[in-house]
């Protein structure tokens, strides 16, 4: 079913795994996260992409030929793993672990927007 986005969120959120990812920085989907004192139980993961595109003046520090191979592999503290899904309430999410160490060195979950399905 298609999908609309309901609304902009953008917040860092805590998220828990019933396994820990085996590599901090390239983790799977969590099975729970909590988002201003509410805890969300995941129910399915309904997608998930990678973007390992370099922003900012990231973008422009590096030689064309490794930027390539960059946006492919992705390079230290740059990239965002997605994840879309369904919360045991039936809210639909789109979340994100951002691997810039800016805050935290080990990077960031973050809450980025929530969406609703449209009825036909």
């Amino acid at each position: 079913m298609p999908l609309q986005s309901l609304r902009f969120i953008g917040e860092p959120i805590q998220v828990e795994f019933d396994h820990p990812p085996v590599f901090l920085k390239s983790p799977g989907c969590p099975d729970r996260f909590l988002w201003q004192d509410e805890l969300f139980v995941i129910g399915e993961l309904l997608q998930q992409w990678l973007d390992f595109g370099r922003r900012g003046n990231m973008a422009l520090n590096m030689r064309p030929e490794n930027a390539v191979r960059a946006q492919k592999r992705g390079s230290w503290g740059v990239g965002r793993f997605y994840f879309r899904v369904r919360t045991a309430q039936g809210r639909v999410f789109d979340l994100y672990y951002d691997r810039s160490p800016r805050q935290h060195r080990q990077g960031q979950w973050f809450l980025f927007r929530e969406l609703a399905e449209l009825s036909t």
